[in-house]
């Protein structure tokens, strides 16, 4: 079987290691890949937002099953590509993939379906947004409010404001912050306050297999300090969510989503991810992805031990095949954990082009996978070099959060490169 993996990050690096295993992929290329996707798969110079491209390449290579990375090529609609040239793609469909491309659509639709969720105002202009600030419908002018692009914006159209001149500021601002596009409508929202969890899923639309829960560090700084990156780390434990907890996730938000999106006539098919705050009034729905995230992936598959690819063709097939597949899925006890080590300046200006040392030593500590994110190769030399923002992800499983963390951090420390930052409170924060 070939397989074609598209995207060209850590996530990326982690789903080409998950297809490596399989005994049934011959053959894996990854569009447009990095340096160390490069050890395991064969990289094509077309970039994920080249849906053309991708279909082209896909027909003339006869490849067997395409696996969609991240949110760009999924909102352009190549899933609805593929398929209609009769390509094997895992994935939601364009309409599908409205949950993630548009916050206001997803707060339509999670109160369509009585998904809970906080208060929110949707403004068709910054104008707009501020009025309805000023207008006290989102509390005193000291209540935290959540401003939110309406559209993609690669991890950087969410702020957290402290109060509602900051909101204000926030609103000014995120045009220039995450482009006129994606800024086009705001989202404002009430703030829950609670612990933020993850929760993935694999979906044929009917049926849904849970991965084990997850939780992201956005924050660059420890203790949660500083501005928001694309992740600067992840855990899977399953302390996470207590049993409880899960089940009323399950009754009130995963069936009800899955449910709502078949009535709408775009069945979900592929990943969805379900961002969480568990309030003191129960789990409340933050925002959908529909897709892997980026780290939590490399935590997450680094616990699979079932192929992938069973797991990609139940998806596919759907029904009382998926049914069986998906309830006969097999997670590596115990949990894991990603540190991601970023350039210097990030996730302002990265600097690029930074000689790196030590990754073969930090690979060969037991239990790790180290997952490159932004590297390249300098020159014949061969050496890895700086050529991103987040460069690496040190991944490591163990029979507990503590082991697991303790190890990732023993392999993250021997390697280097200068202005390495890197966060020493993941997993306890």
């Amino acid at each position: 079987m070939k397989v074609l993996v598209v995207g060209s990050g850590g996530r990326e690096h982690a789903i080409c290691t998950c297809f490596s295993r399989s005994s049934k992929v011959s053959k894996i290329y990854c569009a447009n890949g990095n340096a160390g996707i490069a050890s395991i798969a064969e990289c094509v110079p077309i970039k994920p937002d080249d849906i053309a491209g991708l279909v082209e390449f896909a027909l003339n290579e006869s490849i067997d099953l395409t696996f969609v990375g991240g949110e760009t090529s999924l909102a352009l609609g190549i899933v609805d590509e593929f398929a209609a040239r009769g390509l094997a793609i895992i994935g939601p469909s364009k309409n599908a993939s409205q949950l993630e491309a548009s916050k206001s659509f997803a707060k339509d639709f999670m109160f369509r379906h009585g998904v809970p969720t906080a208060k929110y105002f949707t403004a068709a202009s910054t104008s707009a947004a501020i009025a309805e600030l000023e207008s006290g419908s989102f509390g005193e002018t000291s209540t935290p409010v959540v401003v939110k692009a309406d559209g993609l914006a690669a991890g950087k159209g969410v702020v957290v404001a402290k109060d509602r001149a900051e909101a204000i500021d926030a609103i000014r601002e995120m045009e220039s912050l995450v482009g006129a596009v994606a800024a086009d409508k705001i989202v404002l929202e009430e703030c829950l306050f609670g612990k933020e969890v993850s929760l993935l899923m694999f979906a044929d639309g009917e049926n849904f297999a849970l991965m084990p829960a997850t939780r992201d560090h956005k924050r660059i700084g420890e203790g949660d300090t500083g501005p928001n990156t694309g992740g600067m780390g992840t855990i899977t434990d399953d302390a996470l969510l207590a049993s409880q907890d899960l089940e009323t996730v399950v009754e009130t938000i995963v069936r009800p989503s899955l449910r709502g999106c078949s009535q709408e006539g775009f069945r979900f098919r592929g990943i969805l991810f379900l961002g969480l705050m568990m309030t003191a009034d129960g789990p409340k729905l933050l925002e959908y992805n529909v897709r892997f995230g980026d780290p939590e992936t490399q935590a997450i598959l680094v616990r699979l031990e079932t192929d992938l690819v069973d797991i990609c063709e139940a998806m596919l097939a759907g029904g009382e095949n998926a049914s069986q597949t998906f309830s006969a899925i097999r997670w590596r006890e115990g949990s894991s954990a990603c540190i991601v080590l970023a350039s210097q300046n990030y996730p302002a200006k990265p600097k690029t082009g930074d000689p790196i040392s030590g990754i073969a030593d930090a690979e060969c500590v037991p239990n790790v996978n180290v997952f490159h994110a932004g590297t390249a190769k300098a020159d014949a030399s061969q050496d890895f070099v700086t050529a991103g923002g987040r460069v690496l992800g040190v991944t490591a499983t163990g029979p507990d959060l503590d082991s697991a963390l303790a190890t990732a951090y023993v392999a993250a420390a021997k390697i280097t490169f200068e202005g390495m930052q890197f966060r020493r409170d993941i997993g306890k924060s």
